[in-house]
């Protein structure tokens, strides 16, 4: 398996770490996590964290599905390139700050960290043209 799909996996456990501080958030507004129900409880979220927790959950999993066909397709057209593998870490390592810099309102500083990712996973679209 190459670093690339090493880190399509970690992409997919973001999900759930993502969900971490969007739980919490759930539990502190509304008397405790409504595991019953719990998008309903999350439309109800209304704290600024609280709702940029949401935001976090929600962009993780929108974001995952481009990163994941870039893999796809990169690691398809080169098996083995430092290029894909670089780009995969690049897109991971945004996941991993964005949620900081969300979370701590920091909006221009989020969206620097965003475009890292989303390029990231642009490239590893477009890969193919010069790999």
């Amino acid at each position: 398996m190459t670093i690339a799909h090493w880190c399509l996996f970690a992409a997919a456990l973001l999900h759930v770490a993502s969900k971490f501080p969007l739980g919490a958030a759930m539990a502190r507004e509304g008397g405790g996590y409504d595991n019953r129900n719990p998008r309903a409880q999350q439309d109800r979220l209304t704290t600024g964290w609280a709702r940029r927790a949401k935001a976090v959950h929600e962009n993780q999993i929108e974001s995952f599905p481009l990163f994941a066909a870039g893999v796809l397709v990169a690691t398809t057209a080169a098996p083995r390139s430092e290029l894909t593998d670089w780009l995969a870490l690049a897109y991971i390592g945004a996941r991993l700050v964005y949620p900081v810099m969300y979370l701590a309102d920091l909006g221009a500083l989020r969206s620097l960290v965003w475009s890292v990712g989303y390029f990231a996973s642009l490239a590893l679209l477009a890969s193919p043209a010069w790999l």
